[in-house]
């Protein structure tokens, strides 16, 4: 497994808690808005059979409040990147004639509006239309690509939010298991969408959402 991301001391903290669970573990210093630099790292070395995009950030406010320097830092992180990094990985398996899969995370918001939310919602639906495009277009090569769509999931980038008062039991009556969801009910749904149990998936969007888009 390799894992990526911008800082090298989070990477490093990662790989050590997989090791300790004997799962092996290589680090990839890269900012995955940078094309260029993502096309040198993943143009060489190992092919990657499966893919996880999941750098992602939020910045809520309402649109006419919203600078464009937060325009620029979500478009950028949360579509950007993905069409980086899933053509770079899809380069490498076309060109040795592998099959593979690309896990997109996106969120309910790709399939709902909200308030205070309309660049990210902007940003998971123009990722929802990415993945079923890409679908097709690799689909005769064996590579499937799908979308994760979780609801609030208790991590770092949520949790001012869920701090804030009054927003966790906003979240809460909005969904019909009636809670906020944990890091560990995400994993699953990974490991089916890159393993064979899926091989007839793609262009498809799992949600993780709680039952919040069937109201």
């Amino acid at each position: 497994m390799t894992v990526a991301a911008r800082r090298e001391a989070e990477l490093a903290n990662v790989c050590a808690a997989l090791r300790a669970e004997d799962i092996g573990c290589d680090a990839l210093v890269l900012d995955v808005t940078d094309a260029p630099a993502v096309d040198a790292a993943l143009g060489q070395g190992e092919v990657f059979d499966i893919l996880v995009n999941n750098a992602g950030m939020n910045r809520p406010l309402p649109l006419v409040e919203q600078p464009d320097a937060d325009i620029d830092a979500v478009l950028d992180l949360n579509v950007k990147a993905a069409f980086y990094v899933s053509r770079a990985v899809a380069r490498r398996l076309r060109s040795a004639g592998r099959p593979g899969s690309l896990i997109n995370v996106s969120s309910q918001m790709g399939h709902v509006g909200s308030p205070r939310r309309t660049l990210y919602c902007a940003s998971k639906h123009a990722l929802e239309g990415f993945t079923r495009a890409l679908a097709w277009e690799l689909g005769p090569d064996g590579i499937r690509v799908n979308t994760l769509c979780p609801t609030f999931i208790e991590t770092p980038m949520t949790a001012g939010m869920l701090a804030e008062p009054g927003f966790r039991d906003w979240v809460c009556a909005r969904n019909a298991l009636g809670r906020v969801g944990q890091l560990h009910e995400v994993m699953g749904a990974v490991v089916f969408l890159a393993s064979d149990a899926a091989s007839l998936v793609t262009g498809s969007a799992l949600m993780l959402d709680a039952g919040w888009t069937a109201a």
